[in-house]
C-alpha cells in the first residue's frame, strides 16, 4: 500500500488492525515493563532475593581428572551428600587434561553464581603455576576457595631386596647411604613435576643428598619398575602402595605428612626420621569462580562441611588412605598460598617443566 492509500487519522482501518498509536503505546508499555523487571533483577533487593533463593537449579561439580581416580571418587560421594543439604542435584563432570588445567580453567571462566564448582588439588593450584610456562588461569585471582576436603599421605617405599642388602631400614640409614654413595640411588615417579618427583627433590634438598630421577608415564609403571629392582625407591600414594607393602613387594620407610598416618600408625614421618620440615601432602578441595557472593559461598561451605562429617564420606576417604581435612575459606586461601611458596622453590630447584 502506498502512502496515499493509507487511511488518514480518524479513518477506519481494516477490521482487527490496531491503531498506530495503540501499537506505539503497547511498545512503550512493554519496554517500560521490561526495564522495570531488569531494574528489579539488578537492584540490591533483587540480587538479595537471588542469593536467598540459591540454589534453584543443578550445580555442576567439575573434576579435572579422569573418572575412577581418588578425586573423582571423593567428588561423587561428596556430591551425593551436598545434594541432600542443598536440595538440588550436584552433577559431577570429568574434564581431564593438561595436568588438571583444562577442568580448572572451565570453572575459572564460569559465571560466579555458585552453579559451577571444581575439585581442585595441589597440582592445579600449587604445582602447575610453576611447572607450566603458560597457565590458562591465575590460581589465586580466578578462584574463590570454598574448603579443603582431604589430605592424602604419601609414603616413601624402597625395593626390599636392595634395602636388605644395603642395610637400609630407616630414612636415616637411607640418607647415610646416599651421602656415602652419591648418584647410586635412582628414584621413580609418575612423571616430571608429579608429586612423587617433587617429593624426591625435596628430600634431596633438605637431606643434602643426590639421587637420579627416573620419570615414568604414571605411578603404576614406576611402581612396577621399583618392585623389579630397576629403581631403588619412590614416593607413592599410601593407599595405592599398601597392598604391595603388605605383600612384602615393597618396604615402607616413612610417610610424608607432618603427622603419622592413621592407616599406618607404626610408620614414622620423614620429618621425625632425621629430615626436619619435610612435608609433602596430596590435598584436594573445592573452588568456585572468583567473585562469588559471600552468602552463596557460605552455603557451599556449610554444605561441604556437613558432607565431610557424613559416615559415607568418611568411609570413602578412608578407603583411599585420606581423612577429612576441612578448612574455612580464608584459612584455605592462606594454606594454598603457603603451599605455592613451598612448591615454587621445589619446582625451580628441580628444573622440572612440562611445556
Amino acid at each position: 500500500m502506498q502512502a496515499a492509500d493509507a487511511p488518514a487519522l480518524g479513518q477506519d482501518r481494516p477490521p482487527g488492525a490496531p491503531s498506530a498509536r495503540r501499537d506505539a503505546l503497547a511498545r512503550l508499555l512493554g519496554a517500560a515493563a521490561f526495564g522495570t523487571a531488569v531494574a528489579t533483577f539488578l537492584s540490591p533487593a533483587g540480587v538479595l532475593a537471588q542469593q536467598a533463593d540459591w540454589p534453584s537449579r543443578t550445580i555442576r561439580f567439575v573434576v579435572p581428572y579422569a573418572s575412577g581416580g581418588p578425586l573423582d571418587q571423593a567428588a561423587r560421594v561428596l556430591a551425593d551428600q551436598m545434594r541432600a543439604t542443598l536440595g538440588q542435584p550436584v552433577i559431577v563432570e570429568n574434564k581431564p587434561g593438561a595436568g588438571g588445567n583444562i577442568g580448572a580453567d572451565l570453572i575459572a571462566k564460569a559465571p560466579p553464581d555458585g552453579y559451577s564448582i571444581v575439585m581442585g588439588a595441589v597440582a592445579t593450584h600449587a604445582i602447575n603455576p610453576y611447572l607450566f610456562k603458560k597457565m590458562p588461569y591465575d590460581a589465586n585471582r580466578d578462584f574463590t576457595p570454598i574448603t579443603r576436603v582431604a589430605l592424602v599421605p604419601n609414603v616413601l617405599v624402597v625395593n626390599p631386596a636392595w634395602a636388605e642388602k644395603e642395610g637400609i631400614d630407616s630414612v636415616a640409614a637411607l640418607v647415610r647411604y646416599a651421602k656415602a654413595n652419591p648418584d647410586k640411588i635412582s628414584y621413580g615417579s609418575g612423571g616430571n613435576g608429579s608429586a612423587g618427583h617433587l617429593a624426591g627433590e625435596l628430600l634431596k634438598s633438605l637431606a643434602g643428598i643426590n639421587m637420579v630421577h627416573v620419570p615414568y608415564k604414571g605411578a603404576t609403571p614406576a611402581k612396577l619398575e621399583l618392585i623389579s629392582g630397576q629403581t631403588q625407591l619412590m614416593f607413592d600414594n599410601l593407599a595405592s602402595a599398601t597392598p604391595q607393602i603388605r605383600s612384602g613387594q615393597l618396604k615402607a620407610l616413612a610417610v610424608t605428612t607432618p603427622q603419622r598416618a592413621e592407616a599406618q600408625p607404626s610408620l614414622p614421618t620423614v620429618a621425625e626420621s632425621g629430615v626436619p620440615d619435610f612435608d609433602i601432602s596430596t590435598w584436594f578441595g573445592i573452588f568456585a569462580p572468583a567473585g562469588l557472593d559471600t552468602t552463596v559461598l557460605d552455603k557451599l561451605y556449610q554444605a561441604a562441611l556437613a558432607a565431610l562429617a557424613a559416615p559415607a564420606v568418611v568411609e570413602a576417604l578412608d578407603r583411599m588412605g585420606a581423612k577429612p581435612a576441612p578448612m574455612a575459606p580464608q584459612a584455605y586461601a592462606e594454606f594454598i598460598r603457603a603451599e605455592q611458596a613451598k612448591y615454587k622453590v621445589i619446582v625451580e630447584k628441580s628444573g622440572a617443566t612440562v611445556d
